[in-house]
């Protein structure tokens, strides 16, 4: 079996998410320190303060398998300027309050790249 389940595929919220979303943040970086196990915590106990931010969709948190240390965020948005408003705010910098101390990024890896969903 091959490509996206059924379940998946016939999901209503997956269609209505997707179906509003019009731009894609994906923010990448690589840890420096052996803080991966750290880094997935944070993830997971996040404050989920963007989720209230008007023309937030979802977020994202994925990690190649081959390359651990790697981390990629993807948020979904109704539209680029949701995006640009969130990220100029006061809730942009406390959600970023929860980042393991002691945690070291390989140098130049952090970047954001602004993506417009032409399909899906």
């Amino acid at each position: 079996m091959t490509g996206t389940p059924e379940s998946i595929q016939s999901s209503p919220v997956m269609q209505t998410t997707q179906s509003k979303a019009a731009f894609v943040a994906l923010s990448q970086f690589t840890v420096a320190n052996g803080m991966e196990d750290e880094v997935v915590q944070a993830f997971k106990d996040r404050p989920h303060l963007v989720d209230s931010a008007a023309g937030f969709i979802r977020m994202e948190v994925m990690r190649p398998t081959d390359a651990p240390e790697q981390f990629w965020l993807m948020t979904w948005w109704t539209d680029e300027s949701s995006y640009r408003v969130w990220h100029r705010g006061h809730t942009y910098d406390e959600s970023h309050q929860q980042i393991p101390k002691g945690l070291k990024l390989v140098p130049r890896t952090a970047k954001i790249t602004c993506l417009e969903l032409v399909a899906n």
